[in-house]
């Protein structure tokens, strides 16, 4: 995701060339997924598993601005791809060895015949690498979303409103027909859905009157009187219902991010190692869950990540490769 300096509407937003909510909104949505895959099950995993992938598209979708196709859409195959390839070859690497340590064998284990199911992704990767169909389905989504966009800029016209509904059927159909998804592209269609109504929010800006309603569907999907969502398997509870919670949510938070920003200096610096956790915090909790506690684990696949992220950003070409 870029940043612009555009702001979103509404008193809570801050003034342009200030984004530092847009890191705190980031900071709380990969705790959030950190929290997710560390209670794997009940009331907690639902409340995490209500919101926090969705968030992410629609925070993407606030801040997409129409660009060239072509050079767009060669600069997220570039800045996208390249990085996905190196933290799946460090996790790979690493599983080559921590594995056999434990008395197991590595998940991968039969090469070359391997190198087909790494390449193709998504619903192939489990255990340490299932985090991994997040970016390319981001990157596909956003490809399709900038291409349309380029010729429509405005989300709030009638033909987005006639493009967008049979997507959003399909991305319906789609997890019902099939659970396959090469490089998380199973979940593109809702993920171009979120997107647009992001882009869309950014036209309205937010209403004081909103504030009721928002929150009304944020807690029936927080509390889990709504089925919670699954992307990375086009799982997306009750139609229209559960999404639409968690678009509450997001929404909720984008607010609550604008308002804190100036005082969540430490949200915003997670916010701003989002990516670093998102690809290593998985690894982390799958390895080391049996031998620790939770909330021991959910520190140290936060922090460690962190401190990672934070080692590359010392090297100007590590960020460039890693980052």
């Amino acid at each position: 995701m870029e940043h612009s300096g555009e702001n979103s509407g509404g008193a809570a937003t801050p003034p342009p060339g200030r984004l530092d909510w847009v890191d705190v909104a980031r900071g709380i949505g990969i705790i959030a997924v950190v929290i997710g895959h560390v209670w794997t099950r009940g009331a907690m995993r639902d409340a995490m598993y209500s919101f926090h992938m969705p968030l992410f598209f629609l925070l993407s979708g606030m801040l997409s601005r129409p660009q060239p196709i072509g050079r767009f859409t060669m600069r997220q195959l570039f800045s996208q791809m390249r990085p996905y390839f190196l933290f799946l070859a460090l996790v790979i690497a690493a599983d080559q060895i921590i594995e056999p340590l434990k008395g197991n064998r590595p998940i991968f284990r039969d090469w070359p015949q391997d190198i087909g199911p790494l390449l193709l992704g998504g619903s192939w990767l489990a255990g340490p690498f299932i985090i991994f169909w997040f970016v390319p389905c981001l990157m596909v989504s956003r490809i399709l979303f900038n291409a349309l966009s380029y010729r429509w800029p405005d989300p709030l016209t009638r033909r987005w409103g006639l493009t967008v509904l049979p997507i959003l059927l399909v991305a319906y159909a789609s997890g019902h027909i099939t659970r396959l998804s090469p490089l998380g592209l199973l979940t593109v269609p809702m993920a171009f859905v979120l997107l647009w109504v992001g882009a869309a929010w950014h036209r309205v800006g937010w209403r004081g009157s909103m504030m009721i309603p928002l929150l009304l569907l944020a807690m029936a999907g927080l509390s889990g009187l709504l089925p919670s969502l699954n992307m990375r398997t086009a799982d997306y509870g009750w139609p229209l219902a559960s999404m639409g919670a968690a678009i509450a949510t997001s929404f909720l938070i984008f607010n609550l991010s604008a308002r804190i920003a100036p005082h969540a200096a430490p949200l915003a610096a997670i916010g701003r190692g989002s990516l670093t956790i998102m690809y290593l915090h998985v690894p982390l909790i799958h390895y080391l869950s049996p031998y620790m506690d939770k909330l021991p684990l959910l520190a140290l696949g936060l922090f460690a990540p962190f401190a990672l992220d934070r080692l590359i950003r010392l090297s100007p070409r590590a960020t460039r490769w890693l980052l």
